[in-house]
């Protein structure tokens, strides 16, 4: 699994006019699926997510994570996040899972994501063609990648 990390000050999702998920400062995440990706790698992702210390303390500095920060997360499937781009110029998909099996960990990476924040996340929809609007807050932008977890 792949995620991008976007410190926000707010952040919303917007489906066929619809507003389907907002936050106010939090994280907005990109998640991407990849054929080898396990409900494990769902389990990792929402630790490192939830201790990520890059919100900042009473001095200034990036010393608290997204629960004492009180924050709130937006998460957005997209399985562009697993484009191959060495041959040619039009990107390959091959690596992203497809829906029957993504979806499954995709909504498990929800589930246990709200239950270590202690709150729902705000969510797009699996699939659908999603206009994402938000205010970078930093800009602080971490990428994390299950197969880099040593």
């Amino acid at each position: 699994m792949r995620v991008v990390i976007q410190r926000v000050s707010e952040a919303s999702v917007t489906i066929e006019g619809i507003v389907t998920g907002n936050i106010g400062h939090g994280f907005m995440i990109l998640v991407g699926i990849e054929t080898e990706d396990t409900n494990e790698d769902a389990d990792w992702l929402c630790g490192k997510i939830t201790q990520l210390r890059v919100f900042a303390d009473d001095a200034g500095m990036m010393n608290l994570d997204i629960m004492a920060a009180n924050g709130d997360i937006l998460v957005v499937s997209q399985f562009t996040l697993h484009a191959q781009y060495k041959k040619g110029n039009r990107p390959s998909f091959i690596r992203a899972a497809r829906p029957e099996q993504a979806i499954p960990i995709y909504e498990y990476f929800l589930k246990a994501l709200s239950t270590k924040l202690g709150k729902l996340v705000a969510t797009g929809k699996f699939g659908a063609d999603m206009k994402v609007g938000l205010v970078n807050d930093g800009p602080v932008t971490v990428i994390m990648d299950t197969k880099n977890k040593e």
